[in-house]
């Protein structure tokens, strides 16, 4: 049985509080359809507390390009990563939501040695994240919620960590993968109303050791925030939404370590503004964010950041 079915007379209560009067039951049936897939509607760099209807599920495909040409060292370096990362989601109950990150990567590096101007690449499946949301805290009324949700999951060693290419071994950042199994966990609260969202996410990743290399822990800190632009004052009919976005994005890594050496050109804190749009219907979300580095404080020689852009669709199945 659908959310539609046994939560509809419910939902429609609800949601008269938003307008002038009650929304007729076609209206209120669609609203509820985007709401129920709510992850459909989370934030485009952050993470949601919103639920997952129990047997009902998200996939999510996205498209990043990640760009990073402020190298401080003489070897002028020159990093592209396209990333592909499929996501699945699906509701166990109307407060347990397990979650799976497939990505598949493509990586350039292109490097200044004494032999001149070198390329050095590598694609294919990165490692995979599976982990799992729980709802502890929710408090609802007329037209908004507001949820608490813990997470946590593991980072699997699904991609190679050994490839190499003409030069020998690539270098760890380069590899797909870390070798290493890596524990996360954090929470996520969100509050949102029809005409706007903010959530607040923080977690922390435990890098373990693999191959004598271990990449620094890290931590994150996302907020979002999210408008509806379009329509101004919802009515009957099947509404679609145009939001805009403002997220985010704290990241701190510890430094890395090879064979028990600490690598003092890793590491750092990056400080990311993303602005993004949405387009959303009933079953589908197009949309699009840009995140620019506003502070990298970054260790030794590490690489920096130009921006990253995010392509992404949704469809609730």
């Amino acid at each position: 049985m659908t959310c539609q079915a046994h939560c509809g007379k419910k939902v429609l209560l609800f949601l008269q509080g938003i307008g002038p009067g009650p929304l007729p039951h076609a209206a209120a049936f669609v609203l509820l359809a985007i709401i129920a897939a709510s992850p459909a509607r989370a934030q485009i760099t952050t993470n949601t507390a919103l639920p997952v209807s129990a047997g009902e599920g998200i996939i999510r495909v996205q498209s990043k390009l990640i760009r990073s040409t402020g190298d401080p060292s003489e070897m002028d370096r020159e990093l592209r990563v396209l990333a592909f990362p499929l996501v699945g989601v699906y509701g166990v109950t109307p407060k347990l939501t397990l979650f799976g990150v497939v990505p598949v990567l493509d990586k350039n590096l292109e490097v200044t040695t004494p032999q001149g101007r070198v390329t050095r690449k590598t694609s294919g499946l990165a490692d995979v994240r599976l982990f799992a949301r729980y709802t502890v805290y929710q408090f609802n009324r007329r037209g908004q919620t507001a949820r608490l949700a813990p997470f946590a999951g593991v980072e699997l060693p699904t991609g190679t960590n050994d490839a190499t290419d003409g030069w020998g071994l690539l270098p760890p950042p380069l590899q797909l993968g870390s070798g290493s199994w890596d524990p996360f966990a954090g929470v996520v609260f969100t509050r949102q109303t029809f005409a706007w969202q903010i959530d607040v996410s923080a977690s922390y990743k435990f890098s373990t050791e693999a191959d004598d290399f271990q990449f620094g822990d890290e931590v994150r800190l996302d907020v979002a925030t999210k408008v509806r632009l379009l329509p101004r004052r919802l009515s009957s009919g099947l509404p679609s939404f145009l939001y805009g976005n403002l997220e985010t994005n704290v990241i701190w890594q510890d430094q890395n370590e090879m064979g028990g050496a600490v690598d003092v050109n890793s590491g750092g804190t990056t400080w990311y503004i993303a602005p993004g749009i949405q387009y959303a219907t009933r079953r589908v979300i197009l949309e699009a964010a840009v995140q620019v580095p506003v502070v990298q404080d970054l260790n030794g020689s590490a690489l920096e950041n130009n921006f990253i852009i995010t392509l992404s669709s949704r469809f609730s199945i």
